[in-house]
């Protein structure tokens, strides 16, 4: 089963596009709904997209004139804050609301302000936009050292320094393969940068960027989620068209459990009958356990025999689906002065009505509905489909017993954003 392009790779470089003279040839795009709405914001600000194929986006920014993010657009999603570096960049000015996404805890921005100030930029909060303006007539290189590795800040302040004027040199940074793939974008463009994949990214500000065809990495939080629902159903899962090395933690710690995982150069496949037990966890920035894949291995950690201890370290907030575990007899105890999770794994989850409150805490619902007994509803498809694509046949082509009951299609073009009171559902069945 392929793995199809990574939605934190994706965004970011969608959102680099604007400092292109010149049209953007993007491939390996997935059919998100996260993507349709950085697409609408991007149109938003005069840009010109369109598609080429199934997952190959043309981006035109030549006529954007606009430096002021729609807020109905910007709360839907946390990566559209990506555009403020672009924005500082290409105009030297930009107001953009403050993130919005899933509700996984806080999202500080100080220390995107940090870079920005730090590049000559005047920064304030107003009315719940973040303002930055540049007064001079180009930004200007810096060192920047941040208090922690952070995506986002690292991001941005690549986005903005690669058209500032002489060399940029960002420290503690984060070293996520999303963020490598972002800085080979820009290479790909003319930008100078080095570094990344480290903690320190040097970057020696060019004159103008141009156009340029590129491929987006496989997304790792997919794979990672394939693997775990392999597991769960103590299955048997080959994932192509990935980046094993990119899994490095959530492997180890599969293995740890009892699986028998084996690997290639752009696949991984995971033997789970053997496993015995659990593991402890404790989610870190790249290359420690992905965040991203914590619910899933939750959900998985449920059906082992023994107890496991997951601690989350970069999100405060996301441990707000185990409500929802224990609807379906799961036994699992956090601790908020911790922020950990203790998990005592039963013989068997039972199917029940449950709601996802976050994309990859949907995606957890939906490997603890596979290893269940009975049948297993999950409301709240629309965050699903933030973050993955066609996720639902992909596990029924695997062999999962998995029923899309809504009609709702999991991509709309910007013409039609998704816009629903109402919930789409996915069944499972063991």
């Amino acid at each position: 089963m392929a793995t199809h392009g990574a939605k934190n790779a994706a965004l970011p470089i969608m959102a680099a596009s604007l400092l292109a003279k010149g049209p953007v040839i993007l491939h390996g795009v997935p059919r998100i709904t996260d993507v349709s709405v950085m697409w609408s914001l991007l149109e938003a600000l005069g840009a010109r997209i369109r598609y080429e194929g199934e997952h190959t986006l043309t981006i035109d920014s030549g006529n954007v004139t606009q430096y002021r993010a729609p807020y109905t657009l910007v709360r839907k999603l946390a990566a559209s804050f990506d555009i403020v570096g672009p924005l500082l960049g290409r105009f030297r000015r930009a107001e953009v609301p403050l993130p919005g996404g899933c509700v996984l805890g806080t999202r500080a921005t100080d220390m995107h302000e940090q870079a920005f100030t730090a590049l000559g930029c005047e920064v304030r909060n107003a009315h719940g936009y973040l303002i930055a303006n540049c007064k001079r007539k180009k930004l200007r290189g810096a060192n920047v050292e941040f208090r922690m590795p952070s995506v986002g800040a690292t991001k941005n302040a690549m986005l903005s320094a690669v058209l500032a004027e002489g060399t940029t040199t960002l420290h503690n940074v984060a070293m996520e393969p999303e963020v490598v793939d972002l800085a080979n974008f820009l290479a790909a463009m003319g930008a100078k940068v080095a570094g990344a994949g480290s903690d320190t990214i040097v970057i020696d500000g060019v004159q103008e960027l141009r156009g340029v065809e590129y491929e987006i990495i496989p997304d790792r939080i997919v794979t990672g989620t394939l693997l775990f629902a392999g597991a769960v159903t103590r299955g048997d899962v080959t994932v192509t068209a990935c980046r094993p090395e990119h899994l490095g933690a959530a492997i180890e710690k599969l293995s740890e459990c009892g699986a028998i995982v084996s690997t290639g150069a752009n696949w991984v496949r995971l033997q789970g009958e053997n496993i015995k037990g659990g593991t402890d966890i404790v989610t870190a920035p790249y290359p420690g356990f992905a965040t991203d894949l914590q619910p899933q291995a939750v959900a998985f950690l449920c059906t082992t025999p023994g107890q496991s201890v997951v601690e989350e370290s970069i999100f405060n907030a996301r441990f707000s689906y185990v409500n929802e575990l224990a609807r379906m007899g799961a036994d699992v105890k956090v601790s908020m002065e911790s922020n950990a999770a203790v998990v005592k794994g039963v013989s068997r989850l039972s199917g029940a009505p449950v709601e996802a409150p976050d994309i990859r805490a949907g995606a957890g619902l939906v490997i603890a509905g596979l290893g269940a007994s009975g049948e297993t509803e999950i409301i709240g498809l629309e965050y699903i489909d933030r973050g993955y694509e066609r996720l639902a046949e992909t596990l029924s082509e695997l062999g999962g017993q998995v029923l899309r009951s809504s009609g709702i299609t999991q991509f709309v073009e910007p013409s039609a954003i998704f816009e629903t009171s109402e919930y789409p559902r996915v069944n499972t069945v063991a």
